[in-house]
């Protein structure tokens, strides 16, 4: 179903969109220089020199593009969603031109082209990608290679079956009726006429009037997908089974083929094969990096912590990660050695008396978080992800959060989505839970990096940091 639009409306992007960004490449060139709206003091360019960048420019947006799922294959956006990733795909590969250019190039290009192609493209993009939208509904309306349904089933899956499909009417998929498992009494649902039982499917799919059959049983109905399968087997019908699974599925969903054998994978970490080498890469290097640059703050904080309280500078504390495997965490040593003697494991609280003299300071203001560059930098974490905790608390949790351990699909970080959204510290659990699904849903690499400079941006200071 997706993958027959996908081949039509999926090749037609990619042409519209390389054919708009090399215009509108070419166009900002003319406005920058032959219609300024600021005057031009440093010469004309040749067009040669913008022109022969233009295949580059094109393949760099493609990739780019691509990169952010706006061409994932067997998947289907929302308009709003759609428009999102291609303006974060867009501002992605104009930083990577500007850098590459930079880098690689010896002749600096016009910051002005720059700016009008930042502008022009965005807007390009949206139009054209609402402009194809549009054009498809428009022939699907007319009855351009539309396809007659035949929807199999009841409950929930059915429903959500029926909204999906009056969303995108760009499929072009008109349902003709509905066939429950066994006779019932409902006439209609979501406005599709229940037209009888699947005792009758044989005899409706003779009549040569569907195209497509959807079987959506809920699961106390599974028993009766064989006699289904077996009735209409050998008729001219594309066949789809839609398990009834949709409230396990919180990251994610997939069809895998292994050797002709169908495997729906549920909730799969997106971080394996490059996407995993790409973000263990980056933790090396910038933990590294960090390392180095605090490397006299790290010295001070510890010179600091042994002065002014009795007990070892760092702090090892057992927290879980990836895959529910535990690590041992290290910190500098913000509270008492006998803080946990008498109360066994708590949370920090406003005001703690727990803290040494300068430990308060060291949690607001995340100093005591340093050592974690060295965690980073062994893989028991990464610099961005959910936050790790201790087990004794997430064995409370995952019987209190619903999905709180979907969270360990992935490593933990320093920093991550909850975070530079104000979820720290003693703040809502479940906010920070839907954070740290979010991240895990909709990860790429440029949303690390957006975290990344969040945290930068935003600081360290947190008035939740107890």
């Amino acid at each position: 179903m997706l993958r027959q639009y996908q081949l039509t409306v999926g090749v037609a992007s990619r042409l519209l969109d390389a054919v708009v960004i090399g215009l509108v490449w070419l166009a900002s060139f003319g406005l920058r220089f032959h219609a300024p709206i600021v005057q031009v003091t440093k010469g004309f360019p040749e067009f040669s020199t913008y022109a022969t960048l233009t295949p580059l420019i094109v393949i760099l947006w493609g990739l780019m593009l691509d990169t952010h799922g706006v061409y994932k294959p067997q998947r289907l956006l929302s308009d709003k969603s759609e428009l999102v990733l291609l303006i974060k795909g867009h501002g992605a590969a104009l930083l990577c031109l500007i850098a590459l250019t930079y880098v690689f190039s010896e002749y600096r290009y016009s910051r002005g082209v720059m700016i009008y192609f930042g502008v022009l493209g965005a807007l390009a993009l949206v139009v054209d990608r609402i402009c194809l939208r549009v054009a498809f509904r428009i022939l699907r309306r007319r009855g351009l290679r539309t396809r007659n349904v035949l929807l199999v089933g009841e409950g929930r899956s059915v429903e959500l079956l029926i909204g999906r499909m009056r969303r995108y009417p760009e499929l072009g998929l008109q349902l003709r009726g509905i066939l429950t498992a066994s006779v019932s009494d409902v006439r209609q649902v979501g406005g599709v006429p229940v037209i009888g039982d699947v005792g009758m499917i044989a005899d409706i799919l003779v009549r040569g009037d569907i195209n497509q059959v959807l079987i959506a049983l809920p699961r106390q109905d599974w028993p009766a997908l064989d006699g289904i399968l077996g009735r209409i087997q050998d008729h001219p019908v594309d066949i789809q089974i839609v398990p009834d699974l949709h409230e396990y599925v919180t990251i994610g969903c997939q069809v895998e083929d292994f050797d002709g054998i169908p495997i729906i994978a549920l909730n799969e970490s997106p971080l394996r094969g490059y996407r995993a080498l790409a973000k263990r890469f980056t933790d090396v290097v910038f933990s590294l990096l960090a390392l180095a640059v605090f490397s006299p703050v790290l010295a001070i904080v510890a010179i600091a912590v042994k002065l002014t309280s009795a007990g070892p500078v760092l702090y090892a504390q057992e927290r879980m990660g990836l895959d529910g495997r535990t690590f041992r965490m290290y910190k500098f040593r913000s509270m008492r050695t006998d803080a946990e003697s008498a109360t066994g494991a708590v949370w920090a609280r406003q005001g703690d008396d727990r803290r040494t003299p300068i430990g308060a300071f060291l949690r607001a203001t995340s100093l005591d978080e340093l050592p974690q560059l060295f965690n980073v930098l062994v893989g028991h974490m990464s610099l961005v992800g959910p936050r790790p905790e201790r087990p004794v608390f997430v064995t409370k949790f995952r019987d209190e959060v619903t999905h709180y351990m979907q969270r360990h699909k992935v490593k933990a970080g320093i920093t991550g989505w909850a975070q530079v959204n104000g979820w720290r510290g003693n703040t809502s659990l479940q906010e920070r839970i839907l954070c740290d699904l979010h991240y895990i849903r909709n990860w790429t690499y440029f949303l690390d990096i957006k975290i990344l400079f969040l945290t930068l941006y935003k600081g360290f200071i947190n008035k939740n940091a107890y």
